[in-house]
């Protein structure tokens, strides 16, 4: 029998794991753009969504997570439970508590919290919300920024229900979009949300264009995850947010 050493595998420097809506296309391919080259590791379980975003769809997620953050390996330094509008309606302490059931010694993010930490770093308080959503899905969101202290000043949505057509959007959509958005009122920031809306590719141009940070979902998970886990991170991804 031949001899083997152990080590501690990938991820030297943390090991961070997702669970992903199984109708999302985009948050993984981002996620490889970060980190692709890094010694970080990331791991996925998927977690079943229905097609359309409601408050009700979203609401079914909360008794499947347990299950679903339980088949992410052992170890790991921070979970995120990538669902902006389904962590907002279950609720960031409620998620936290679920997924620690399976994790207890990790730290819990989702996309709202991400994006309201991404929102005290860069020390904005007036912002421009993008989002895809219907109506009775942006305003919960709104709801509990506001409860945090972030006035929504100006939105814009492409009132989508299907969770797939959202992944179709196309990115100069968003940034037409978020310049819009910039026009109509002065903004400290620009939320642009949702986990499977594309934003990596026009990112940088749209601070470009809007004057002023531009936060979105996936960008503000990772960096959240990475900084839970004492990663430096400083210009690993796009925007202002990873140049803090």
């Amino acid at each position: 029998m031949p001899n083997y050493v152990l080590d501690q595998g990938f991820g030297g420097a943390a090991k961070l794991g997702l669970i992903v809506l199984s109708t999302d296309e985009t948050l993984e391919s981002e996620a490889r753009q970060v980190l692709a080259g890094r010694d970080v590791s990331l791991v996925h379980a998927r977690i079943a969504a229905e097609a359309d975003v409601t408050p009700k769809t979203l609401k079914m997620m909360e008794e499947r997570l347990p299950d679903v953050a339980a088949l992410l390996p052992e170890g790991l330094a921070a979970v995120g439970y990538a669902c902006t509008s389904a962590s907002t309606v279950i609720g960031p302490a409620r998620v936290a508590e679920l997924v620690g059931r399976s994790h207890p010694r990790a730290a819990v993010t989702d996309p709202i919290s991400a994006v309201m930490a991404a929102l005290k770093a860069l020390k904005a308080k007036k912002i421009g919300f993008v989002s895809p959503y219907v109506k009775e899905v942006t305003a919960p969101m709104r709801e509990l920024l506001g409860e945090a202290g972030f006035e929504t000043v100006s939105e814009l949505s492409f009132n989508v229900a299907e969770d797939k057509k959202v992944a179709r959007i196309a990115e100069i959509s968003t940034l037409e979009a978020i310049e819009s958005i910039a026009k109509s009122n002065a903004c400290d920031a620009i939320f642009a949300s949702c986990t499977n809306l594309r934003t990596f590719g026009i990112l940088a141009e749209a601070e470009r264009r809007a004057g002023c940070p531009v936060i979105s979902s996936n960008q503000a998970l990772i960096w959240h995850l990475l900084k839970l886990a004492q990663v430096d991170a400083s210009g690993w991804g796009p925007g202002a947010l990873f140049e803090l």
